[in-house]
Formats: C-alpha cells, sequence, structure tokens
C-alpha cells in the first residue's frame, strides 16, 4: 500500500490570521533584489514535527495559529498584500493587515506509519500544502500555512511563502520569530527589520546586462527531471576534506563545496554531453556582509546573488573532486566584485561596463546545473515548544529546471541530504552509480 491510500487529510475551512496587535499602515518599497522578475514566484516547504501539544487534538493549531498572530505584529508587512505603483509600476507591499492564511487539518494515521516523509519523492504534498479558498477575494496572501495534527501528537506544517518578500535566511526568521511567541517569550531574541533601501534603484534594470543564451547549447527538449535523494554521512565529508587537505598542500574546503563539486562533476558524468558542449553551475550565495555597511541584523528580505561557474563538459568529466572545489573556490572569491559590478553597473576600474548576460537570468537549460543550501538557513532550528522539526522538505518548483538542494537528512540521522532534480529517466541510474561511489 502506498503512502497516498494510507494518508487521508481532512482540512477545515482556511481563514485569515491577523496581527493581534494595532500595526502601521501604508505602502513600504520593495529592495532592488526583491523586485526581480525571478522572485515572483512562492516557496513551498513541509516542516515536520514528531512531537506536539498533547493535551487536545487542535492544540497545535490554537499554539501556531496565536503564535502567528503575535509575529505578524513586529512583521507586520507580512500581513499586507503585493501591489503595483500607480506611479512607476513597481512592486511595492501595502500594509494593510489583512493576515495570513491558515488552514487546520487532521490526518487519519500516524507519523511513524509514513516513515516521516522521509522518501521526499512519494510525499503527497498537495494534501499537506494549503489551498486557498476560491471565495477570497482581492491579492493572495503573502504566506499560506496548513498545520496538519496526525494520531500520534506529531504534525506537518505546509508552508507557501512568497519570494518577493523573504529569502530562505528571512523566512526562516520569521518563523523562528513564531516559535519564539509560542514558547511563551515576550520579546523576540531578534526584532525584525524592513530596511529594504540598501541598494541604489539603477541597479533593477542595469543597462550593461542582458539576459542571453546564445551562446549555450539549445534546451533539450521535452525532458522531465527525476527526483532522487542522496544521504552522504559525515564520515565520507570527511574523508573527501581530508583528501583535498592533503592533494592541495594543506587548503581546507567546506561541504557545501565538497558536495557541491561531486554532484556537478557527477551529474555531467552521466548525462553523456558532447565534450565541447559548455555547462554551468550557479548557487545563491548570502550577500548580507558584502554591503557597506553590512546589513543590520534582524533584516528578513532577499539579499543574495549568484555564483556561476562556466566550463566545458569533457573538461569537469576529467576533473578530480579536488580540482572542482578549486573551481568553486575561485569563483566564490570573485563573488565580491561580481556583487559590486552588479550593483554599481563598472568593472574594477569604474568604466561603465558593455552589455554582459544578467547573472539574476542563467539559461535555464538541462546544462546548467542550479545548487541550493538549506542547512544553514535556520529552518532545522525552529521550535513551537515541543523541539524542532526533524525533517524539513523543500518542494520541487519546476520539472524542467535542474536543481540540487543540500539539506539536513531526518533526525537523529546526521550528515547531508542531497535532494536532486537534476537528471531525466534515462540518466537517473549512472548518475547514481556515480554519486554513490565518491571515493
Amino acid at each position: 500500500m502506498d503512502r497516498e491510500e494510507v494518508l487521508c487529510v481532512t482540512r477545515s475551512k482556511g481563514g485569515l490570521v491577523r496581527p493581534c496587535g494595532q500595526t502601521p499602515s501604508g505602502v513600504v518599497d520593495l529592495s532592488v533584489i526583491d523586485k526581480l522578475p525571478v522572485l515572483r514566484c512562492n516557496a513551498r516547504t513541509l516542516h515536520v514535527f514528531r512531537d506536539g501539544p498533547s493535551d487536545s487534538d487542535h492544540a497545535a493549531m490554537v499554539l501556531v495559529r496565536q503564535a502567528l498572530s503575535k509575529a505578524l505584529v513586529p512583521y507586520y508587512p507580512l500581513a499586507g498584500r503585493l501591489l503595483h505603483s500607480t506611479t512607476t509600476g513597481e512592486l511595492q507591499v501595502s500594509c494593510t493587515g489583512e493576515g495570513v492564511w491558515f488552514v487546520e487539518a487532521s490526518a487519519n494515521c500516524t507519523l511513524d506509519s509514513v516513515s516521516c516523509f522521509e522518501d521526499v519523492a512519494s510525499i503527497p504534498s498537495d494534501k499537506l500544502l494549503p489551498l486557498l479558498e476560491g471565495g477570497s477575494e482581492g491579492a493572495e496572501p503573502l504566506i499560506l500555512m496548513q498545520v496538519t495534527k496526525f494520531t500520534c501528537g506529531g504534525y506537518v506544517m505546509g508552508l507557501i511563502f512568497c519570494h518577493s518578500i523573504c529569502d530562505g535566511m528571512g523566512a526562516a526568521q520569521f518563523l523562528n520569530a513564531v516559535g519564539e511567541f509560542a514558547r511563551g517569550l515576550d520579546q523576540l531574541s531578534v526584532a525584525p527589520l524592513w530596511h529594504r533601501h540598501f541598494l541604489p534603484c539603477e541597479s533593477l534594470t542595469p543597462k550593461g546586462f542582458i539576459a542571453s543564451s546564445s551562446l549555450l547549447p539549445p534546451p533539450m527538449p521535452n525532458y522531465i527531471l527525476e527526483q532522487t535523494n542522496i544521504d552522504i554521512p559525515f564520515h565520507q565529508i570527511n574523508l573527501l576534506k581530508q583528501k583535498f587537505h592533503q592533494s592541495t598542500g594543506g587548503q581546507t574546503c567546506s561541504s557545501f563545496e565538497i558536495v557541491a563539486a561531486s554532484l556537478w562533476s557527477r551529474r555531467t558524468r552521466a548525462i553523456n554531453l558532447s565534450k565541447d558542449c559548455q555547462v554551468k553551475l550557479v548557487f545563491f550565495a548570502n550577500c548580507r556582509h558584502l554591503l557597506n555597511p553590512s546589513l543590520p541584523k534582524g533584516f528578513y528580505g532577499n539579499c543574495f546573488f549568484p555564483v556561476t561557474i562556466t566550463t566545458y563538459s569533457e573538461k569537469l568529466a576529467q576533473s578530480s573532486i579536488d580540482q572542482v572545489v578549486q573551481l568553486i573556490q575561485e569563483a566564490k572569491t570573485r563573488l565580491p566584485f561580481e556583487f559590486h559590478k552588479w550593483i554599481t553597473n563598472t568593472n574594477k576600474k569604474g568604466d561603465v561596463i558593455g552589455e554582459e548576460e544578467d547573472p539574476f537570468a542563467p539559461p535555464l537549460v538541462y546544462t546548467t546545473l542550479f545548487i541550493s543550501e538549506w542547512g544553514r538557513l535556520g529552518f532545522n532550528q525552529v521550535d513551537y515548544g515541543h523541539g524542532p522539526p526533524v525533517h524539513v522538505v523543500p518542494i520541487q518548483g519546476s520539472s524542467i529546471i535542474p536543481v540540487g538542494i543540500v539539506g539536513s537528512p531526518p533526525r537523529p540521522d546526521k550528515g547531508i541530504r542531497l535532494l536532486t532534480w537534476c537528471v531525466e529517466k534515462d540518466h537517473q541510474q549512472p548518475f547514481l552509480h556515480n554519486m554513490t561511489n565518491l571515493i
């Protein structure tokens, strides 16, 4: 019997949770990065909590709902709605205080009976993510949440977050605030700051950048990416780090660099491209510390920049993991310059740059691999009073954009869980074979 047949979820009627106190009204601007078209989408996640309040069937819902209402007072823009300025047409937030969408639900089984959704590929996410009812009028809420209580007392929080408002670190900061209120704190450990004017408005559409994929291979038609979980224990990662340390004469590297290098090189070997095919690796780096002055603690908007590495498939496939790690490290050292260039539209000499590919618009083709690091965002530390989640699951956004997400395995396991949607079916077995033979 598969998980779809085991799990039956009954939803209550959804409703809006508003701030529990008075909040400012008016319109607030978004940052240059917030307003990028690529971020006009929703991020979807599932947060699995093995333990919850045991005093009543609805205690978890009441606890989260009340804490959510409290958190929306200091985070009042999240209770508002997106709008376009009547004068400039730019995206803004109207602080209406309307609230966020909240759905209560119950499941007919225990979390153990579905293995705490350890197998991401078989999760019926449509049952665990919130639905916005058709009768809702006006603009869509910026946050939608569903809390599904299981018969064991645990629950799953399904979350849909507007990416134009927060990046992953910002969303985790908000959820941690909800958790602090749920645990009875009167004052947040981190006070939220909107602070969206940290970049000049001219950076929104830098004249020197163009979105172009003319130099890259054309997209592969009609492919569908297969979902694959790969768990890499810490001892294996540490062995690869030691090997890098020895082969480079004492240099060090991070777990993310090891995993990203392994995934990119092993995937490239598996998909068997022509030797002269150009391939790209893209990952997103936090840039809060690269601004002068650095963004203040409490900022919860988008502040990241794509790090892009381009090489040829033959060179990548023949490179060792150590050599690919060095490629990644070299690209990371260029991040401050590349970010500054995007902000100012100038090169190192201060000259205005000519036309270049827009870093926020890499080609969405089979030869471009996107990697995102989730383990350090803060989702795994959220605690509503009964311990952190045993599992945080990002839900696939697209079936045609090759993606790898570096996260954590379900507790109590240690190591790295690599969630991938990066190869089509014909390449899945060679890819898995390559990834299980890293050492």
